[in-house]
């Protein structure tokens, strides 16, 4: 089996990259006829265009991967299949299993290699389309944070209700110093805006109550400079910032968030889920293919190639919708990223018991 070994992988891994290069140029020709209005009217430099693209095209190779893998599975299998290859191996005495082994040889590969541009490559990709988009496509530079929470020392955590990147300011600010589950002291402002020559925060309108054993103290003023640990970049953050991150900074990332007790923490763990499980989706995708493609039918192999496309879909909206259940807040947000992985491979389990043998 060694020869037809590497004949699969061979069929396998030119017929995926082959797939995948047709989906990601159709993609992107229509997403630059979409944009090229908006290319001539911001007269956008030519290179610049096609570093976009071409990141664009990172983005995609990654999120089209189940469809890509599943479609090449599905094609090779069935190809076998119709010339009765298939047959005559299982007929040799090789046993299914013993035939999954190229194709799981190759999904590996595909795997190990969506599992690198994931956390190293793909982040920088993801970081300068978003740049891209910011400084070319969107007239709104700036945006508006709202509710807050950040711990900024140890004992120390401060909430502002909205936040302005346009003037680095915030409203409603609150600094409460809370040890043992007890209120000693808290400064309130009506805003906090950043001091670019002191490089600190100044709160603006603030009163200060410093409660003690024996009694309250009471103070007020117009403006105050404060030592806060956190800096307009900590606010400055594209929404997708958690995709912009290779992983090792992910990590880092998240120990941050933890230890300020940021609510946005969830995103960036997410985020870490999802990498470690998106390859594995290859493996099973592959598994399935295998299985549902193996049998030979008078209609060819379009009726199997219909049947991948409409499964890889299946899998990628439960993968956003599971996802979307995860970041809303659900009690166990690896088990939901985790879901569809699961549910293919118990299905596959399940189609396995159908398998010619």
């Amino acid at each position: 089996m060694k020869i037809l070994d590497k004949l699969i992988i061979k069929d396998f891994l030119k017929t995926y990259f082959f797939v995948v290069l047709m989906l990601i140029l159709i993609v992107l020709v229509l997403d630059f006829t979409e944009k090229n209005d908006a290319f001539i009217r911001n007269n956008v430099p030519a290179k610049y265009i096609l570093v976009y693209l071409g990141n664009y095209g990172l983005y995609l190779n990654n999120l089209l991967t189940p469809i890509t893998v599943f479609i090449s599975v599905i094609f090779i299998t069935s190809k076998m299949a119709g010339r009765t290859e298939i047959v005559a191996i299982l007929s040799s005495g090789t046993s299914f299993v013993r035939m999954l082994f190229p194709f799981f040889i190759a999904a590996s590969m595909i795997g190990a290699a969506s599992f690198l541009l994931n956390g190293w490559v793909l982040p920088g990709a993801t970081a300068s389309v978003t740049e891209f988009k910011s400084r070319w496509l969107e007239d709104n530079k700036f945006y508006t944070q709202q509710n807050i929470h950040v711990k900024v020392a140890p004992d120390l955590y401060a909430y502002i209700s909205r936040y302005y990147t346009s003037g680095n300011t915030g409203y409603n600010f609150t600094l409460e110093q809370i040890r043992e589950g007890k209120l000693l002291a808290k400064l309130s402002a009506d805003r906090i805006v950043w001091d670019t020559a002191i490089n600190s925060w100044s709160a603006k309108n603030w009163r200060m109550r410093v409660l003690r054993d024996d009694g309250e103290e009471y103070t007020v003023g117009e403006s105050l400079d404060t030592l806060l640990s956190i800096t307009p970049n900590d606010f400055d953050l594209p929404t997708n910032h958690h995709e912009t991150l290779k992983l090792p900074d992910l990590s880092r990332q998240i120990d941050v968030l933890e230890d300020r007790g940021a609510d946005n923490v969830n995103y960036y763990k997410i985020e870490k889920y999802v990498r470690y499980m998106s390859p594995f989706a290859a493996v099973i995708l592959t598994f399935i293919g295998v299985i549902v493609s193996s049998k030979k039918t008078r209609g060819g192999s379009g009726f199997q190639i219909a049947l991948g496309f409409l499964l890889a879909f299946i899998y990628i909206i439960m993968f956003l919708l599971s996802r979307t259940f995860a970041e809303a807040g659900a009690t166990y947000p690896i088990l939901a990223v985790w879901t569809p992985n699961i549910v293919f491979a118990i299905t596959g389990l399940f189609l396995y018991k159908t398998v010619p043998r």
